[in-house]
């Protein structure tokens, strides 16, 4: 009978060692994974997401120079780095999806949905990360992120312009609700109609706000007196921190 107990009690006993040790393996290839996955991304936009999903070293395809990345025509040479990725990051809207497709034999292709909104960022940041381990990273990353906006928010309050009325560009509704100013009415992305001419010389509005990407708020500013402002959403450049400097560039506009 002691025998017995002696034998299931080391047989328990190697069974949790050996279950402590698969899961250490597991986190070490998972890490060992993630530092060696080779990730690519449409453009400096979904780059910009995925630095905030705790990966570095991404790279872009369509050039962060372009006044509008997505119209941007992938070569053959593109085509070959994405098929040679571990995870290629995009959106949907580039012009080079028609090409690529939804799926390449291979590449593990992640799609997001890009607007600079706090609720967008952490959800799409988070899809990332749970897919590549680098959840830890993420969370601290995303908070800076937040905590740029909430400081805007702050300062706007200060200055008075706490729901202030803006007529803006559909493409930058969420940063702009995100900061606290009422979004009296939307514009673009097409060219400016009669009534949105009519409706920017008539409302009171205390900026108009427009997209640097597809500018059509000009004849707006012409007739109104608010601010005219161009933000931007696509990083000029792919680097660490990339879509908080841009949403730092976009407030400080503000001022």
């Amino acid at each position: 009978m002691k025998k017995f107990v002696e034998k299931t009690i080391m047989t328990i006993s190697m069974i949790f060692i050996s279950s402590i040790i698969l899961s250490m393996v597991t986190v070490f290839t998972a890490c060992t994974q993630t530092q060696s996955s080779k990730i690519v991304a449409s453009t400096s936009w979904t780059a910009a997401f995925a630095d905030l999903a705790g990966l570095d070293d991404v790279t872009a395809i369509a050039p962060a120079n372009l006044r509008h990345p997505p119209e941007y025509e992938i070569t053959v040479s593109d085509i070959q780095t994405i098929s040679e990725s571990d995870i290629f990051i995009f959106a949907g809207f580039e012009r080079m999806m028609k090409t690529l497709g939804d799926s390449i034999e291979g590449v593990n292709m992640v799609k997001i949905t890009c607007d600079n909104s706090i609720a967008t960022v952490t959800e799409m940041a988070q899809k990332i990360a749970e897919i590549t381990g680098t959840q830890d990273e993420c969370k601290k990353r995303v908070a800076e992120y937040v905590a740029t906006i909430e400081e805007g928010r702050k300062k706007i309050e200060a200055a008075g312009l706490a729901g202030a009325k803006v007529f803006c560009n559909k493409n930058q509704i969420y940063l702009a609700k995100d900061l606290g100013f009422e979004i009296a009415a939307t514009f673009g992305p097409g060219p400016a109609t009669s009534d949105d001419i009519a409706l920017a010389k008539t409302g009171d509005f205390a900026f108009i706000i427009d997209n640097i990407h597809n500018p059509t708020g000009a004849p707006l500013a012409e007739v109104s007196t608010a601010k005219y402002i161009i933000w931007r959403n696509f990083p000029e450049q792919v680097e660490h921190n990339a879509l908080k400097k841009v949403v730092e560039a976009n407030i400080a506009q503000i001022q």
